[in-house]
């Protein structure tokens, strides 16, 4: 029994432009259709619903231009049912039922990704996993929670605070998004330079093959037991196997936090500097720069200069040792003083989504694409990418912002805007993305930092991973011949 269990329902901030029940589909549907057996035995293993309006919210996720196609109440693709498990057993009842039926299967947690990685393509059974939610014991002396894959951010944070602990796991997405969806799209914090990204804090998994088979992996603070199979299913945004259940690392709570603000002249200078505080050891959880453009938009820059916000926590020593070589760094590199109340105005605006919402139902083009690069390619990335977005027609701007920072490199955050007319709107967006995407991987870029592949990027991955996406390939069809997890994914 859990020590913890949550009511927490996946929220639905999205609007439809009309009744949810009579939300149609617009993507070409070449779902599976139930049989009325097929439904009934579902019903059977766990709790399954064919409710229109449950349907139409099952297909679609955060993806910014299905939330464009809802405004017309539209929704990429509705499933045949939604079936809710309350643990591991009956997902693994359910798996084996579609795997033997062939019924294509797409989990999802709170489907706060923007990829469309929890639309169902194919239709079938919409996996939603959120009833699965508890803490269900915390190992203090070790620092290993472990929860169910559908609880949420907020839930689990507020429970091992009491246990003074933090996982310090804080995604824009924090309180609609769940523990499994953090694990499936390798997700990242705000918070990423001090305590890493999602990969770095899972201990162990407890998945379900696409047969139904129960599986657990790692369990060690480390090990050469052959290939780390938690890092095969990190990532795999359900393409593999489900995960019904992590172990997660936790972390004191911190004793101090320290803030800080810088401006430089440019945004090299501030990618320098970014660099060198890193190279030299110092790892803040918040190191965030913004180009002239964004300092201006959110923190009231004349547009020419770049802003750079600095915090970090934990014990006092050690967080007073990173803040003195961020201080020295910067001002060797020339950098003015900031307002250090900007990252209290950061603090309340950084999960806000309201602007690019209404920037979209006014006819805007709007998206942002994360990626991941050397320290040596991060100005030509930056360079590239905006360039190529900026000479697609009806561009209107492109913008950056470096949000994590790693010994070899960083990732790098582009906003991008256009004002096509309504009948360009969607070839606009397509558009921009696709040039961005080719830029950014040509100049030495990765596919994603931290918002995963999904279904619209599926097209880039071929490019991305070259021959070793045989290998991808390969695994899939061990794992899952069938083809019914979340099929159309990850380019498979």
């Amino acid at each position: 029994m859990s020590i913890h269990s949550f009511s927490t329902q996946a929220k639905e901030p999205i609007e439809f432009g009309g009744d949810p029940a009579l939300a149609t589909s617009h993507l070409p549907s070449p779902g599976r259709a139930l049989t009325e057996v097929e439904a009934r035995e579902l019903g059977a293993i766990c709790d399954t619903t064919a409710d229109a309006a449950e349907r139409a919210q099952h297909g679609r996720d955060w993806w910014p231009l299905s939330l464009r196609w809802s405004l017309r109440n539209e929704v990429p693709q509705i499933p045949a049912v939604v079936c809710r498990p309350k643990n591991t057993q009956e997902v693994s009842i359910l798996l084996a039922y579609c795997n033997d039926h062939k019924i294509p299967v797409t989990p999802s947690g709170g489907r706060s990704g923007v990829c469309g990685a929890a639309i169902p393509l194919f239709g079938g059974v919409a996996l939603d996993m959120t009833q699965m939610q508890g803490i269900e014991s915390i190992d203090e002396i070790s620092g290993i929670v472990e929860t169910l894959s559908g609880t949420f951010g907020p839930d689990l944070e507020k429970a091992v605070r009491t246990h003074g602990l933090t996982i310090g796991h804080y995604p824009q997405s924090f309180d609609i998004a769940t523990v499994g969806g953090w694990v499936a799209c390798r997700g990242a914090g705000q918070y990423s330079t001090r305590y890493g990204k999602i990969e770095d804090m899972v201990h162990a998994l407890e998945a379900v093959l696409a047969d139904g088979t129960i599986i657990r992996t790692g369990g060690a603070p480390a090990g050469a037991v052959g290939p780390d199979i938690s890092q095969l299913l990190l990532g795999s945004e359900g393409t593999l196997a489900v995960i019904t259940r992590v172990w997660l690392r936790a972390h004191p709570l911190p004793e101090v936090e320290r803030r800080a603000a810088f401006v430089f002249a440019s945004f090299s200078e501030g990618i320098e500097a970014c660099r060198r505080i890193i190279r030299a050891g110092a790892t803040p959880a918040v190191l965030r720069l913004y180009d002239g453009a964004e300092s201006k938009r959110s923190h009231g820059g004349d547009g020419t200069q770049c802003t750079l916000l600095v915090l970090d926590e934990g014990t006092e020593s050690i967080i007073d040792g990173t803040m003195s070589v961020v201080f020295d760094t910067c001002k060797e590199m020339g950098a003015a003083d900031g307002d250090v109340a900007l990252i209290e105005a950061w603090m309340h605006h950084r999960n806000d989504t309201s602007g690019l919402q209404a920037l979209t139902r006014k006819g805007f083009v709007v998206d942002t694409m994360e990626v991941a690069a050397n320290w040596g390619h991060l100005d030509s990335v930056v360079e590239a990418v905006e360039s190529a977005m900026l000479a697609v027609p009806h561009a209107r701007s492109a913008t950056c912002h470096l949000s994590h920072s790693y010994i070899e490199g960083a990732c790098v955050y582009f906003t991008f805007a256009a004002t096509p007319e309504e009948a360009d709107f969607e070839s606009t967006y397509l558009a921009m993305w696709k040039a961005g995407q080719e830029a950014g991987l040509a100049s030495g870029a990765n596919l994603s930092h931290h918002h995963g592949i999904g279904y619209s990027r599926s097209q880039f991955m071929e490019q991305a991973l070259g021959t070793s996406m045989g290998v991808l390939r390969s695994v899939k069809k061990a794992l899952d011949p069938n083809g019914i997890l979340n099929p159309g994914k990850l380019g498979l």
